[in-house]
């Protein structure tokens, strides 16, 4: 049986759960978050602790017991407490500002690049080289640090770029000079 998939989910003070035609709400301080509950598997609900149940021992199952019960409780933790994920701007010249419900990048290209926030994302902007983006949604937080962290990827020969704050870069030696 999954390690993971058997822990009981203890939901915090403030915290909601439902489940209503095999879809699962779970709403909180922070919001409501909803979700699709996977086939074969059913959900034991008691008291202020919910536990995710296989109904076979099917090998696809089994591969989704663990799955269901972490994105559950990503979702009790997002509405609760919240995610947030900080990327720093590498470069000389590079910043970034905010502009309304927009971050606008200065990456060494011939333009800026304003980037729109998604619905249920805020950003914070300290030194104009650290950004925070914070939201409920852990797959949106994550998703959205991602699609920066795009907009110019560290370069392995000088480390320039945007990278996640807890990134550890590993810098290339260039190509030496004939003798």
């Amino acid at each position: 049986m999954s390690r993971i998939g058997r822990k009981p989910i203890i939901l915090p003070e403030g915290a909601r759960f439902d489940l209503q035609d095999g879809e699962i709400i779970v709403s909180g301080p922070n919001g409501t978050l909803k979700r699709g509950l996977i086939t074969g598997l059913e959900l034991d609900i008691a008291g202020n602790s919910v536990s995710v149940k296989r109904m076979n021992d099917d090998l696809k199952t089994k591969g989704y017991h663990g799955l269901m019960r972490t994105l559950i409780n990503n979702m009790v933790e997002g509405v609760s407490k919240g995610f947030e994920k900080k990327l720093e701007i590498v470069g000389i010249g590079y910043r970034a500002e905010m502009q309304g419900d927009s971050i606008v990048f200065y990456l060494g290209y011939s333009h800026p690049i304003k980037f729109p926030l998604p619905k249920g994302i805020t950003a914070q902007v300290e030194k104009q080289t650290q950004v925070t983006i914070r939201g409920f949604d852990k797959e949106l937080v994550g998703q959205t640090a991602a699609k920066i962290r795009m907009l110019r990827k560290p370069d392995v020969y000088k480390n320039k770029g945007v990278k996640y704050a807890t990134e550890t870069l590993r810098k290339k030696a260039g190509k030496t000079g004939k003798k």
